[in-house]
């Protein structure tokens, strides 16, 4: 059964649930489509902050309720309060959230079965990987409001070649799943009726490994890629010499040579 995010004044707007190490997060605006609005971005933050510190917790999904993924901001919310510092604080908000995605040591999935616009299509290029239902689509819609998706041009533009990318941001238009892979937006697009089990699949394919390697590579990952790249091999050198002393590598290593499975220890 599904349980509610703490920390936060409505407390049924995401839902948490985990199993076999795999953390689910859902977005249950199903009426607005899943907006961000604060308080989802203030659930959002508390349930990633929580979970990062939880080593049970191996990998998240991230899911929306009903028939959208994320339909981006809550405009209506947004339009309420028309102050360029309240809209700062907001997107500073919401860039923070994303940057916690990217930080924490669990990798993160988003399973995308609808539409994911603006801010949503954001969470899809921000998630560590992605798998969307045949039917879902990606826009980052903004420039059809007079408004260009500036800050989900921010992961759009570092998963997406940049021609595409501007593509994307300058006409607003509704790019499909199939062509979502092709971009290297999402890793894969199933049929609808196979999307719970394909992302469960690939969070599994994930738990299996050892999560000293797990945490480590994401880690690595994200430091290195905006290195140049001599640094970016001197960095990941040091990383491969501190694993290699890990109780998990020594395992992992023995085990290949021994012709049976590791027995990961977490160290």
């Amino acid at each position: 059964m599904s349980t509610p995010a703490e920390k936060t004044s409505q407390p049924d707007i995401l839902l948490r649930t985990q199993a076999d190490g795999v953390v689910t997060l859902t977005l249950n605006r199903p009426k607005q489509y899943n907006a961000l609005s604060e308080a989802m971005l203030t659930a959002l933050q508390d349930a990633l902050d929580d979970i990062a510190d939880d080593e049970s917790a191996r990998v998240v999904v991230l899911a929306g309720a009903g028939k959208a993924f994320c339909a981006g901001h809550d405009l209506k919310e947004m339009r309420s309060k028309p102050d360029q510092e309240y809209y700062r604080r907001l997107f500073n908000q919401c860039s923070r959230m994303m940057l916690t995605m990217n930080r924490i040591p669990q990798p993160v999935i988003a399973r995308v079965h609808g539409i994911a616009t603006a801010a949503g299509c954001q969470l899809v290029a921000t998630a560590d990987l992605a798998v969307a239902s045949s039917e879902a689509s990606f826009a980052t819609s903004g420039i059809n409001l007079g408004l260009f998706c500036a800050t989900p041009g921010v992961p759009l533009s570092r998963n997406v070649l940049r021609k595409h990318a501007m593509e994307m941001l300058l006409t607003g238009e509704f790019v499909s799943a199939e062509a979502a892979v092709e971009l290297g937006l999402v890793n894969r697009v199933v049929d609808p009726d196979m999307l719970d089990d394909q992302v469960m699949a690939l969070a599994q394919h994930i738990t299996d490994r050892s999560p000293v390697a797990v945490r480590t590579g994401k880690q690595m990952f994200y430091k290195q890629i905006d290195k140049e790249i001599e640094a970016a091999y001197e960095f990941a050198a040091e990383v491969m010499a501190c694993n290699m002393m890990a109780e998990d590598a020594v395992e992992g290593i023995d085990a290949f040579m021994e012709k049976r499975d590791p027995t990961w220890r977490g160290r």
